[in-house]
């Protein structure tokens, strides 16, 4: 059986150039471009810049001899390289499963190009018919986004071990699973932005430019986004 991931994750890491900034982002597929990434800097001795949207995937660019700097740091972040839970044809995204949907929003939004490394059964019709909706809250305020967030459909509070689980910002995450889907992805980010203790969706909309897809068959196609 073909591993997606790492056919993805891996061929991605031809796109990193000598002397670039290159956004890492977080989860599985990601964790075999860090893996050839690491090669490429030992064997081809590739010189670059990591910024980090996790603290697992610090702890990986330290595992792989990825030099990395804070995003403070960096004026502007030539290529990103991370994954998705879902993605439709317009380059929208659900994002978050790892935890990780806030530092992962602000990277890509420093990103010249933000790649996205995927099997192809992330790639859908519609948002939010195989993957919930992970949504970060202040957890003072959890209870009361999470009355706002049931008439979009089930909300459930992420657990970890049998306690709630934060993020690396010390947030919960509430996971809202769709009905019906989402219809628009857009506008819906902009309703949940605005509800009182929300910090982040999981939501990216017009954030991606590339999208590797590795099929079953052992292929890769690239689509490259037609607007951006």
């Amino acid at each position: 059986m073909t591993d997606l991931k790492r056919l993805a994750g891996e061929f991605a890491a031809q796109y990193v150039e000598s002397g670039m900034v290159v956004g890492l982002g977080t989860g599985s597929t990601v964790e075999h471009f860090l893996r050839r990434l690491g090669e490429r800097i030992r064997l081809e001795g590739l010189s670059l810049r990591g910024v980090c949207t996790s603290k697992s995937t610090e702890a990986a660019s330290i595992r792989y001899g990825i030099p990395t700097i804070a995003p403070g740091d960096a004026a502007a972040i030539d290529l990103t390289v991370d994954g998705a839970d879902e993605i439709d044809a317009a380059f929208s995204m659900i994002k978050g499963g790892g935890g990780a949907l806030l530092r992962e929003k602000v990277v890509a939004s420093l990103s010249r190009v933000e790649v996205i490394v995927v099997g192809q059964n992330k790639v859908v019709e519609k948002l939010g018919t195989t993957f919930p909706l992970p949504i970060e809250v202040v957890p003072f305020a959890a209870g009361v986004v999470r009355r706002s967030l049931e008439r979009f459909g089930n909300v459930t509070e992420r657990m970890r071990d049998g306690n709630i689980y934060l993020t690396d910002n010390g947030n919960a995450i509430l996971d809202v699973r769709f009905r019906n889907g989402i219809e628009d992805a857009a506008s819906l980010e902009t309703a949940l932005d605005r509800i009182p203790g929300v910090v982040e969706t999981g939501l990216f909309v017009g954030l991606a430019h590339r999208v590797v897809i590795a099929k079953d068959d052992g292929t890769i196609e690239v689509r490259d986004c037609p607007r951006c």
